[in-house]
């Protein structure tokens, strides 16, 4: 028997950790496959694109016998355990080349490939200092900024996250050529300055996968790779080779701020959004003394007013931006108030937290 009795959720669970990077339609077959590994009491769980892997691990004293491996279909098995009733006890076992899943009454033959054939992501830590930080954290960090990310964009090195260690400083910066994302907090010691692009379905792994904890995680680079570990997680990726924009010259230095209630301008600009242009998504901010003027209008000629009490005194300005660039920003943000600095109508608007120099937003204007 390759793994004898174990609750379907307890083997269902380490098989999703991996899955995220698992792709039906793959080059080589054998990366459809999710490696099992049985190392005494110890299952583990690898599965990889050649360009990023996930590994993790569960221990069960129960599990006896002589160590094996094997490479079987991660979506197939994902499923076959996913479907069976609650609280079944799940086996498995190597026959002729095929994993037999047999959980009380009901039994499965899946095909498998050799555990020697599977292209394990060679890994070159051994120099590497351990960043240390916390789950949450860093959990937080991504989500400040991971959707400015571009999207297979030509210019390669925009489609990831700008990862910058930077003494006792850790800096994450994301950008379209559109909009720009930065964000920093502290470290509890000192690093050597280090700066990685890690690409963008690591970190969508990453933003799945990491909890809202006060758990460490250890943070590895090395020349071409990243390596991080925690929860009985480790994710070791390639890093994008470019050079990343100059994030300090992209963000601007303005005199004119308008602090907003977050909440009020962001429900006024989902409101807008409703009537904007389906292809260009723009909205218009007049600001004048006192009071912001948000409008958009369609191809159809609805239009959307709404109107903002401030307390700005600075100069008039008439304005345009993508709406759904101005959202990102303000959904993923939990601050009660922001505020928005401007500079002249074709300049690019920023975006910060009062009082807080962590989080920066930069967003282009565009014509409407």
């Amino acid at each position: 028997m390759f793994i004898k009795k174990i609750d379907k959720d307890v083997l269902l669970k380490p098989l999703q950790t991996v899955i995220g990077i698992v792709e039906r339609k793959q080059p080589l077959p054998i990366l459809s496959n999710v490696l099992i590994e049985k190392i005494g009491a110890t299952l583990r769980f690898v599965a990889t694109d050649l360009e990023i892997q996930i590994a993790t691990q569960i221990n069960d004293p129960d599990q006896e016998g002589p160590d094996e491996s094997i490479t079987v279909s991660a979506k197939k098995l994902q499923e076959i355990l996913r479907v069976l009733p609650e609280e079944n006890k799940v086996s498995l076992e190597i026959q002729d080349s095929r994993l037999q899943v047999k959980a009380h009454k009901s039994k499965f033959s899946l095909q498998t490939l050799p555990s020697k054939d599977f292209p394990k992501v060679p890994e070159h830590f051994e120099q590497s200092e351990k960043i240390q930080l916390k789950q949450a954290q860093l959990k937080k960090l991504f989500g400040m900024v991971q959707y400015a990310m571009a999207q297979q964009d030509i210019r390669y090195y925009l489609n990831g996250v700008l990862l910058v260690i930077d003494g006792a400083e850790i800096k994450l910066v994301a950008t379209d050529g559109h909009r720009l994302a930065f964000t920093k907090t502290r470290l509890d010691k000192a690093y050597p300055k280090t700066e990685v692009i890690l690409p963008r379905k690591a970190v969508g792994e990453l933003v799945k996968l990491l909890g809202e904890t006060e758990d460490d995680i250890f943070i590895e680079l090395a020349e071409n790779q990243v390596r991080i570990t925690f929860s009985d997680i480790i994710i070791t990726s390639k890093i994008i080779d470019g050079k990343f924009p100059d994030y300090d010259r992209v963000i601007p230095t303005y005199t004119n701020h308008l602090a907003l209630d977050r909440l009020v301008i962001l429900q006024a600009l989902q409101r807008a959004a409703i009537l904007s242009n389906e292809k260009f998504r723009g909205v218009r901010f007049i600001l004048t003394e006192k009071n912001l003027r948000v409008i958009s209008s369609n191809s159809e000629q609805e239009e959307a007013q709404e109107d903002i009490e401030t307390d700005y005194h600075g100069a008039a300005l008439d304005i345009g931006f993508n709406v759904n660039y101005l959202l990102d920003g303000l959904n993923n943000t939990t601050a009660s108030t922001v505020v928005f600095s401007f500079g002249d109508p074709n300049s690019s608007i920023l975006i910060t937290v009062l009082g807080d120099d962590e989080f920066k937003y930069v967003v282009m204007p565009m014509r409407i």
